[in-house]
């Protein structure tokens, strides 16, 4: 059975892999904190008296549930909420809400002074992020559990509720997809 140093030391090992994951997925870094957060919470109530070996299965499982309980009330809040005009009061006539007012960028962004190998270096990541994140839903959580999370086959296999031969396909088809979109933007790995 884990102890709490154990459990504790457990999730900061996987929290920043998580969180990215969760971002690919829900392509928002508020919502994904929030469904890593549930995750943990979870594990740590329900599953906290597992054994430490147990875990890492137990989280990606409860990681992937979260992730499409997410999307499951996002699809109720979409279907409440369609239109801008929703978000106005009885007495607004539509000339003051503004939703670049509304929506607040990130403060301070950081101002990175950075040499032509960097800038570069950056573009790269985000153009990988952007067609990792263009991925079908299945093919992407089986790449990043494969290639991010490190997990074999039986591990992403049990976590995503399908079979061995089903992950293979998805990576397979992932890492084609991943490969002919870099190349035909000319980043070869």
């Amino acid at each position: 059975m884990a102890t709490e140093q154990e459990l504790s030391d457990f999730l900061k090992s996987v929290e920043k892999r998580a969180f990215k994951r969760s971002v690919y997925h829900v392509r928002n870094e508020e919502a994904a904190l929030d469904i890593v957060q549930d995750s943990m919470m979870k594990l740590a109530e329900h599953y906290g008296d597992k054994p430490v070996n147990e875990l890492p299965m137990l989280f990606q499982r409860i990681l992937s549930n979260c992730t499409l309980d997410w999307f499951r009330r996002q699809k109720t809040h979409n279907a409440l909420f369609s239109h801008m005009s929703d978000f106005e009061g009885p007495d607004n006539e539509g000339g003051d809400f503004d939703l670049l007012e509304a929506w607040a960028g990130p403060d301070g962004g950081e101002r990175v002074q950075s040499a032509e190998d960097l800038a570069r270096r950056g573009q790269t990541l985000r153009d990988i992020e952007i067609e990792i994140q263009s991925l079908p839903a299945r093919q992407r959580e089986a790449f990043l559990m494969r290639y991010w999370e490190e997990m074999d086959v039986a591990e992403t296999a049990a976590a995503m509720g399908c079979s061995e031969g089903s992950v293979k396909t998805h990576c397979f088809r992932a890492v084609q997809a991943l490969s002919k979109a870099l190349k035909a933007k000319g980043i070869e790995l």
